[in-house]
């Protein structure tokens, strides 16, 4: 003993005793314990020789193993081309370790970590009882105060608190093991709160680290529910009493309002009650006035409760915040404070680049979600997992709606460990942040497994219910659908749903305006937000590499950035970001519109508005992984289709023959403050260069709040368009404005065939004609090109979903296409340089062309983006010579099924003008036996 007080002295000059409260934060000893020999070996007496810095984690310390093949994953890895294909050899090399799987640490430990330290107690706070609080621990802890365990805590969302009961004055050692193993309770290794995916499996302390003095009687917890009609709130006070007998005790409230116009103080209220040895319950009704503040979205003014308890010897305040707030359900729909109320949402998936781990400080979770609102969002849901207090209190000011989850995406019922955790879990996350007016929605985590889920969950969504009555309740994120779920968070609808492929919605229906989801969500009589709506990939940033400085890596960036270098295609990255991150924003626009035009929906949950960087890098948000913009698409006109008030327009298609008419009903969703009175909305019709072609107004009306509310209708002949135009529509209602693209071409204009072959097989006659000089159009029939030369690259509309290597490649292969819109070829098809709805009836039926198989740096009319997985030169429409003739060939069906694909039709037809044109002369050089073993 004489041996550890030594070590004690030589630790005493870290500590910083501030009044009643002992701030732990700065250098701490530690060791590894990867053989989990630590607690027999004693070790909760044994002082350390390495140190580090807390708050912080080993990876944040530069601490644990080097990453190599043998590291540990936390998580799970679908596609194993990486441990075995050739071209990924060099990154499995010990000095060159790179992994596609996720951002990569800088150092990984999974296993016990030991963390010791001296603290000094003051005379004055030897008489008082202490606790220590761990404020984000990860995971499981064990506490040992001078080599005496007091407990062991294994909360992931909730701080770590531990009752050290009183301490003698003098100098004292702490130790704490740290584990952060998946052992009895598995909450999953995709989990959010634990994954190498998201935010790693990091091991140690971060946020508040201290001891505190408590008096012998405290108050544990405050309970606020307000209740607006009554204009009052109710308190519960859980106090406890650790002396020996009963004591008179006065509790003084207080509340102030707090981010308000002018400052609302109802009259503070005065209750004495008898506190009983132990732990007791008081209850008592605040009223707040008839001036008091609503919280809401749009008005988040909070409140401050003051509670002062006194006794004989004591005065100690507590503090809590909360807003009146009232959540109900009416019918299929959310209403907050009495207001209809659409959910708007995106996921925070604990993606944390820098540091590996969640922010504890308001002002980063500020930033997020002044993000969040600038695109036009009100809702995010932490998907399995829960973030920290300041997470809460910034959504709070903000007015931002959250749903919390206990940390699972695993088995439930099948009565393990995971089980009676979860319980006492959500129990925990319900008592610490329950005051909070932006917490709305809870479940348990994500897509559960297991044969009892539905029984299991329905008990623990009735616990949840009789807990707290606060929020609102569901089974879990995903599924599944029970009687219990106040509120439906469903897979479906959306555009594509896992395992879709080709017959997901917008891959099969040619591309319309004039569809919603009712008949999928008209069957529940429960709130139905739609689940992880969008994944729809855009092409790697490669210049956001140089922002991972901290203890995250982009290897994954590298390794598809040196396989673009390697296809000689580098100089195509910022492109191909460009085009696709545009097709990924019209998709995602798609999607939005569809659940606005759906009656009766309460909301959807993005996946998301940022990227993704685990699970094989799903590159999915017009965000990057510091929510940062990539360049495409600003937020303001994200929020044009996704903010509280969105017009909406439903065509039956968005291509035209100019012997047609423009029908279109239009409609509005508002999820505003108040109803809008007496607006006229305005449309218009408008060229690319921003000229107007026709325009009107609609009636004078009142808008109230919902959707599904038709503001008019639109009925213009398009037979003055005499020249194919791409045109643009505009709805506007006050400052909401939204608009679509739309094609027009002549129904009749010459065929320009010419003395131009056309064929769809390169047969005898066409080698004729090429060898005498000719010109040939060939277009393979979609399917016809063999397998390793291109026909193994599914195409199709949509973007890639989530991305290639989780899906299990799951079509469409690709991300749309990047396109020269000056190319003469193009001249009579009116394109921008991305895949926009014109494009669906040529990409729906194509092959795509393998163009190093016909040669070196072959530059195509119409590049197709390959998945950066393989970063393939890839064609959709290229040009070349063949001895004396010239060819074009289009991977792009032109000659099956044109009558019901107009924009194919026109296609065919700006080919054949420009190949009949003084233009048309080709720089590539093709060889006709190449082009040959392209085919069975």
């Amino acid at each position: 003993m004489k041996k550890i007080a030594f070590l004690f002295t030589l630790l005493f000059y870290v500590t910083i005793v501030c009044g009643q409260q002992i701030d732990l934060k700065g250098v701490w000893k530690f060791k590894l314990d990867p053989e989990d020999v630590g607690v027999t070996k004693k070790w909760q007496l044994t002082d350390f020789t390495e140190t580090l810095t807390l708050p912080g984690t080993l990876a944040s310390n530069n601490q644990g193993y080097t990453i190599d093949k043998d590291t540990k994953w936390t998580g799970r890895i679908i596609d194993s081309t990486w441990f075995k294909s050739d071209r990924y050899a060099k990154f499995r090399e010990k000095d060159n370790y790179k992994t596609i799987f996720w951002l990569q640490p800088n150092k990984n430990y999974v296993g016990p970590a030991w963390y010791n330290r001296a603290f000094t107690i003051s005379k004055a706070m030897s008489d008082q009882e202490l606790v220590l609080h761990l404020e984000r621990v990860h995971w499981e802890t064990t506490l040992w105060i001078d080599g005496k365990q007091i407990g062991m805590q294994n909360a992931l969302g909730v701080p770590h608190e531990y009752n050290l009961g009183k301490l003698k004055t003098g100098n004292h050692h702490i130790s704490i093991r740290v584990d952060n193993r998946i052992k009895n309770i598995d909450v999953g290794m995709n989990a959010h709160s634990i994954s190498d995916h998201t935010q790693t499996n990091w091991n140690g302390i971060v946020g508040q680290l201290h001891i505190r003095a408590i008096p012998k009687i405290t108050v544990t917890q405050i309970a606020v529910y307000p209740d607006i009609e009554k204009k009052e709130v109710r308190i519960v006070l859980q106090t406890d009493n650790k002396s020996q007998s009963s004591k008179n005790t006065n509790f003084i409230l207080q509340a102030s309002s707090k981010f308000t116009p002018k400052v609302h103080q109802p009259p503070s209220i005065e209750i004495r009650e008898v506190i009983a040895p132990g732990k007791n319950k008081t209850e008592m009704v605040y009223p707040m006035g008839n001036d008091f503040y609503k919280w809401d979205e749009f008005t988040p003014f909070l409140y401050q409760l003051s509670v002062k308890m006194q006794d004989e010897h004591n005065m100690k305040e507590y503090q809590t915040s909360f807003g009146m707030r009232k959540l109900e359900i009416s019918g299929t729909q959310f209403k907050i404070n009495d207001r209809l109320t659409f959910l708007r949402g995106t996921l925070d998936c604990a993606v944390f680049p820098l540091t590996g781990y969640p922010p504890t400080e308001i002002t980063e979770w500020k930033r997020i979600y002044n993000v969040v609102k600038s695109h036009g969002l009100n809702h995010v849901r932490f998907h399995s997992w829960c973030p920290p207090k300041a997470a809460f209190e910034a959504a709070d000011e903000l007015g931002i709606y959250i749903q919390v989850e206990g940390s699972g995406w695993t088995l439930v019922g099948g009565g393990n460990g995971f089980d009676k955790w979860i319980y006492e879990e959500s129990d925990r996350i319900l008592d610490t942040y329950g005051n909070h007016p932006s917490f709305i929605l809870y479940t348990y985590g994500n897509e559960p497994d297991g044969k009892n889920q539905g029984d299991f969950l329905g008990k623990l969504v009735n616990h949840l219910k009789k807990h707290d009555n606060r929020h609102l309740y569901t089974s879990g994120a995903g599924w599944p659908d029970i009687k219990e779920n106040e509120f439906y968070n469903a897979m479906y609808p959306r555009l594509y749903v896992w395992g879709d492929g080709l017959e997901s919605y917008n891959n099969a229906n040619p591309p319309s305006t004039d569809f919603d989801w009712l008949n999928i969500t008209g069957k529940y009589k429960v709130p139905y937000i739609s689940h992880e709506v969008g994944q729809w990939c855009a092409y790697p940033n490669f210049k956001e590499i140089d922002k991972y400085t901290g203890v995250l890596k982009a290897h994954n960036f590298e390794v598809f950035q040196e396989t673009l270098q390697e296809n000689k295609l580098e100089h195509l990255a910022d492109s191909f970001l460009l085009a696709s991150g545009k097709h990924q924003a019209m998709t995602y626009k798609a999607d939005i519109e569809a659940a606005l035009r759906t009656p009766g929906f309460a909301g959807f949950q993005l996946l998301g508005l940022s990227d993704f960087p685990g699970q094989g890098t799903a590159l999915v948000g017009v965000l990057d992984a510091f929510w940062e913009e990539k360049g495409y698409i600003s937020p303001e006109e994200f929020k044009t289709f996704s903010g509280p008030t969105v017009p909406l327009i439903r065509l039956p298609k968005m291509v035209y023959n100019n012997d047609e008419s423009l029908d279109a009903s239009i409609e509005i969703a508002h999820f505003g403050k108040d109803n809008i009175k007496d607006i006229v909305p305005t449309w218009n019709l408008t060229q690319v260069d921003g000229r107007i072609i026709a325009s009107g107004n609609l009636d004078t009306q009142t808008i109230p709040l919902g959707n599904a509310h038709i503001l008019g209708h639109i009925k213009y002949p398009l037979r003055e368009i005499l020249v194919p135009m791409q045109l643009k529509l505009t709805v506007q209602v006050g400052s909401n404005r939204n608009s679509w693209n739309i094609w027009v071409y002549p129904a009749t204009s010459p065929s320009y065939e010419g003395d131009v072959h056309i064929t769809d097989t390169l047969d005898q006659q066409a080698y004729t004609i090429l060898e005498k000089g000719g010109k040939v159009l060939f277009s393979p029939r979609a399917g016809s090109i063999k397998k390793g030369n291109g026909g193994e690259i599914v195409m199709g509309y949509s973007p890639i979903f989530w991305n290639t290597a989780w899906t299990n490649k799951q079509p469409p292969h690709v991300m749309g296409v990047l396109v020269n819109p000056n190319h003469p070829a193009l001249q009579l098809f009116p394109t921008d340089y991305y895949s926009d709805f014109q494009w669906w009836g040529l990409v729906t039926n194509a092959n795509a062309l393998k163009l190093k198989e016909l040669g070196e740096d072959v530059e195509p009319i119409v590049r197709i983006i390959d998945d950066w997985f393989t970063n393939q030169s890839l064609g959709l429409i290229i040009e070349g010579k063949i001895g004396k003739g010239k060819i074009i060939i289009s991977s792009a069906d032109l000659l099956q099924n044109r009558n019901k694909r107009l924009e194919v039709t026109q296609m065919k037809k700006s080919i054949l003008h420009y190949m009949n044109s003084v233009s048309f002369n080709p720089q590539n050089n093709f060889e006709i036996d190449k082009i040959k073993k392209l085919f069975p």
